[in-house]
């Protein structure tokens, strides 16, 4: 692909301000097509002036759309915006527009190579072939439809976090595990019980194909309304991920605690640098407490303790 591809995301009106909000991680570039306030121009001096084809448009509904240029990969934007989407509860109908239909599924895989996320983590595609050097630690993803290929800056963030601080043995808990690369990710470090959920059956399914193609039977797999069927181990998990988006994990803080152990660190992503403070104050509200954080292109990611 040489050319630009659009994204475009069509929502009701309703949820205008979400979907700009998500759209705007992945480009601060939007095109806003919002029809709304057609009927005021009627009743103003430029109604004679409206050309007719505006008029026939849908007033119910908004579209936003991002342009990707050719060096950076579609899929993960889009797959991006449909895992926010999903999270928040925002019905959106997605469009890709400037590649044909038929060369979708394979052409995006252009841009998806091996990719160390920290000292020892490397993310590398099933159908690339890698050598890895002496102590690296190769998880194999193929993300399908799922969000989760490493090369997203907030995905390799929650990465090299979870390097720092899984041990051998600890019970990791993934909300929101698109394509289930975290929870593998910990299984490859030593945790011996990750449970990773998703409000997305399709990303689910896909995570469960990923822990099988990694041998990671350590991690299980669940549709979950975030928190709502996630499962309980005795004591607790050590390590909780939420690579979601900032308002998800304010509305999940006071509830993250009655699934963690006492010293059980939680680790965020998801996260525009400037709504950084904000989601680290609702947490420490909760009565968490900020021990770590990294940052790259204006994402945040934070690892946190709970401080009782």
């Amino acid at each position: 692909m040489d050319a630009w591809i659009q994204i475009k995301v069509t929502v009701p009106q309703q949820y205008k301000d979400d979907l700009c909000a998500v759209m705007s991680m992945v480009d601060n570039s939007l095109m806003i097509e919002d029809y709304s306030d057609i009927q005021q121009e009627l009743d103003g001096v430029y109604g004679d002036l409206i050309d007719e084809a505006l008029l026939a448009q849908d007033r119910t509904v908004v579209s936003v759309s991002v342009f990707i240029p050719p060096e950076k990969s579609p899929a993960e934007s889009e797959g991006f915006i449909r895992g926010r989407l999903s999270e928040l509860k925002i019905p959106a109908q997605i469009e890709c527009i400037g590649v044909h239909e038929e060369d979708w599924a394979e052409s995006w895989k252009q841009y998806y190579k091996p990719i160390k996320t920290g000292e020892k983590l490397v993310i590398v595609p099933r159908w690339e072939k890698y050598d890895p050097a002496d102590g690296e630690i190769v998880v194999l993803m193929d993300p399908g439809m799922a969000f989760g290929t490493g090369t997203h800056e907030t995905t390799r963030l929650c990465a090299m976090l979870l390097e720092q601080y899984v041990r051998p043995g600890d019970a990791m808990l993934d909300v929101g595990c698109g394509s289930g690369i975290l929870a593998i990710c910990a299984a490859k470090l030593g945790a011996a019980d990750c449970f990773a959920c998703d409000i997305d059956p399709v990303a689910v399914r896909i995570a469960g194909e990923n822990a099988v193609l990694n041998q990671t039977s350590q991690v299980e797999t669940g549709v979950s309304d975030l928190l709502a069927q996630a499962k309980k181990v005795p004591g607790g998990y050590n390590i909780c991920c939420a690579n979601i988006v900032a308002d998800v994990i304010i509305r999940l803080a006071p509830d993250i605690g009655a699934f963690m152990a006492p010293d059980g660190m939680l680790i965020v992503s998801g996260i525009i640098a400037e709504r950084a403070a904000e989601t680290v104050s609702a947490l420490e509200a909760a009565g968490w407490k900020l021990v770590d954080e990294r940052r790259e292109n204006g994402w945040f990611a934070g690892a946190l303790r709970h401080s009782e």
